[in-house]
């Protein structure tokens, strides 16, 4: 069993509090000038830190996958963005997400990610670090922000943008994110706002079909010498994008995002 460390206890804290990041990941992955890291920050812009482990009103460890719901809630309905239009705000806002779609998830609004976000190093992989920034690129016409946490835990902690770009915006996105998963499996370092980021790796994940495109991936970022494994999972529908984010502050293990949430976003969407 991995010893408890304060700097453990922080990274733990970090990941209750996922459901107020800030989508710009440098401040959870980044060093300052001096080469220092940086506390992860809340989008208040305050530094969590973790519960004593034996106050009673520390967050537990989320269900496990098994408990999770195998099949989608049928009465969750689609908003018709399979054509491939553009949707607008107002529809973005009923087709994502919301509290009893999953019976194991709450939804809350989360603030948008700060203006300035990151750039890499190498220019194929620019489509990760917009990822990374929740700013997915081409640039949507219209998105929102979602924060989903356990019903009864508050854990794990998954943020999700839902945004729109048209059909055909959406299938570049697609292939240029696919891409660039395969070319930076090396890693690559972002910079901006006076830090730079260091992602050591990315690689594939497996994901189950929904919608019209799936994408999985495992970006390995640093946080105070340790690994720092953020997970991606994107469904299109159409020309609406879903994105699911979260990352694992407490050791190399992949944190895992239930299937059904992105299966019942695209039958949400479709």
């Amino acid at each position: 069993m991995r010893t408890r460390t304060a700097g453990t206890a922080r990274r733990t804290g970090t990941v209750a509090a996922l459901a107020a990041l800030v989508l710009g990941v440098t401040t959870a992955c980044g060093g300052d000038d001096a080469g220092t890291s940086k506390k992860p920050e809340t989008a208040a812009g305050a530094t969590t830190e973790a519960k004593d482990p034996k106050d009673p009103g520390q967050v537990s460890e989320p269900p496990p996958l098994e408990a999770q719901p195998k099949t989608v809630n049928p009465k969750v309905k689609g908003v018709g963005a399979g054509d491939g239009r553009e949707l607008t705000k107002a529809e973005l806002d009923e087709a994502v997400l919301a509290t009893g779609d999953v019976s194991t998830f709450t939804s809350g609004p989360m603030d948008g990610p700060p203006e300035q976000g990151e750039s890499p190093d190498k220019p194929d992989c620019a489509p990760l670090t917009a990822m990374i920034n929740g700013k997915p690129e081409p640039e949507a016409s219209a998105v929102i922000y979602r924060q989903l946490v356990g019903a009864k835990t508050g854990r794990p902690a998954i943020s999700e943008f839902l945004a729109t770009h048209g059909t055909q915006g959406a299938t570049t996105l697609f292939n240029r994110l696919s891409e660039a998963v395969k070319d930076c499996e090396d890693g690559f370092k972002g910079s901006g706002a006076g830090s730079t980021s260091t992602y050591s790796a990315v690689k594939p994940l497996d994901i189950p079909k929904a919608g019209d495109d799936t994408l999985a991936y495992q970006v390995t970022g640093e946080f105070e010498g340790d690994p720092v494994p953020m997970v991606f999972q994107i469904v299109r529908v159409g020309g609406t994008v879903a994105t699911f984010y979260t990352a694992n502050f407490e050791g190399p293990t992949t944190p895992e995002i239930p299937s059904i949430l992105l299966a019942t976003q695209a039958v949400k969407l479709t």
